[in-house]
């Protein structure tokens, strides 16, 4: 592995760190705005391997650094008929006992004075705030990032092409035809034929100057078939020329895949120049689409865990769409950053959007309604403040705050199944991993 692969693979992980403790700066900064009491303030899981205190929270890092938290007391409000320290215990069934230590846990934490900080008192829509600040932290991170490469490097999904000569064609094949090297009996293309070389730069058609691909694409095809005249600049020298055209079978750029038209044919492919760049409101209308693609994405990954599983176990190969852990993460940073095929802004652009990938990914997952993700306490939370309004508008008691204890046999089910995930797809990015670049 050469050392730019290692300046990836650490500079990607820089980067996934920074976004997890950004995420849970999301959730510290309103819940001490809100009065809540939060103890820890950790980046990681595992053993603590550096910690400092600061007031009442005590910030670090832990062994292993897939996640990261925020430790608030009360987070479970006491079970009914109980108080904050006086909690019943009658019921014996395994769920009802989940819940039970999950709320001695919790009241444990709460100390003299504290009762009016703990989580479960607030408010519903400071509880709404206070959960969904961690995936608005990384989503707000991911569109900076993106606009950022959108606004300087471009849009790679709007490639703006020269009218310098990058490959010129030596037959004219079928568009129809799977096949790539020309045969005896393939006609020379107009272009090979004229003495057009690659770097040549196209300057002029039919009289008439052209200064992008898009302008000489067009001219082509107005062209027709037959002689075009065209000028041609080479080493600083114009050259005149006549390319007698032909009509050839060519894949038809606005219809759909496979299908193909007649068109007037010269035989040479452009030079990518740049990128168009977007300004502020091309770049929030990219956003929407962003957000739909990734969410769509994130949909399948279900499905895209049974080809990984074929890959890891059953030799399959692993498709560049299947999802990635932070092993495979990493190590495509450090494919990007050692690929000999992009230039350097190239890289830092394809650095920089894959993390945005990362963190618009990490923002909608956390989204899922089911704990122990962020969105399950914020469905409870949307679900008391359902309940409240029920009760005023048909004048009942003030309910009590939603119990989300009773969801922890759910969440502790989720939190197998995600680390079973977790531990396929590290297994997966060892033996097998994504590709990106061939």
């Amino acid at each position: 592995m050469d050392l730019l692969a290692v300046v990836g693979i650490v500079l990607f992980a820089v980067g996934l760190i920074v976004s997890i403790a950004l995420h849970e700066i999301g959730h510290l900064v309103p819940a001490k705005l809100f009065g809540v009491k939060v103890s820890q303030y950790m980046i990681g899981f595992g053993r603590t391997v550096w910690s400092r205190k600061r007031g009442e929270t005590e910030y670090g890092v832990k062994a292993i650094p897939l996640g990261g938290f925020v430790r608030m007391i009360g987070m479970f409000p006491p079970e009914p008929g109980g108080d904050a320290t006086q909690l019943r215990q009658s019921s014996t069934g395994l769920f009802q006992t989940m819940a039970r230590d999950a709320r001695n846990a919790s009241r444990e934490e709460i100390g003299p004075g504290d009762e009016d900080r703990v989580f479960y008192r607030k408010a519903w829509w400071k509880k709404l705030i206070i959960m969904l600040g961690g995936p608005a932290m990384n989503i707000v991170l991911a569109i900076v990032l993106a606009g950022g490469v959108l606004m300087t490097f471009g849009n790679p999904d709007k490639p703006v092409f020269a009218p310098l000569v990058s490959v010129v064609n030596e037959c004219v094949i079928p568009a129809s035809e799977n096949r790539t090297e020309c045969n005896d009996t393939d006609t020379v293309a107009p272009a090979a034929a004229a003495g057009i070389l690659p770097g040549d730069r196209v300057v002029e058609i039919e009289g008439t100057p052209v200064t992008s691909w898009t302008e000489v694409s067009a001219a082509i095809q107005a062209a027709g078939e037959g002689p075009m005249a065209m000028v041609i600049e080479r080493d600083g020298q114009r050259i005149d020329l006549a390319p007698d055209l032909i009509v050839a079978e060519r894949p038809d750029p606005d219809g759909p895949e496979g299908a193909t038209i007649e068109t007037s044919f010269l035989g040479i492919a452009p030079t990518l120049d740049h990128f168009e760049q977007e300004d502020v409101g091309g770049t929030l209308a990219w956003t929407g689409g962003f957000i739909s693609n990734t969410a769509e994405a994130m949909s399948r990954i279900p499905q895209r865990m049974v080809d990984v599983w074929d890959a890891a176990f059953g030799g399959a190969d692993r498709g560049a769409d299947t999802p990635v852990s932070i092993v495979g993460a990493g190590r495509i940073g450090g494919e990007i950053a050692s690929a000999d095929g992009l230039t350097a802004a190239q890289r830092v652009a394809t650095f920089v959007m894959m993390l945005a990938s990362f963190n618009m990914a990490i923002a909608i997952f956390n989204l899922v309604p089911l704990l122990p993700l962020d969105g399950g306490h914020a469905a409870g939370a949307i679900w008391e403040a359902i309940k409240r309004a029920f009760a005023k508008v048909f004048r009942r008691p003030e309910p009590q705050p939603v119990d989300v204890a009773k969801a922890l046999p759910l969440a502790y089910g989720v939190a197998v199944v995600l680390i079973g995930m977790s531990a396929l797809l590290i297994y997966a990015d060892l033996v097998n991993p994504v590709r990106l670049l061939g």
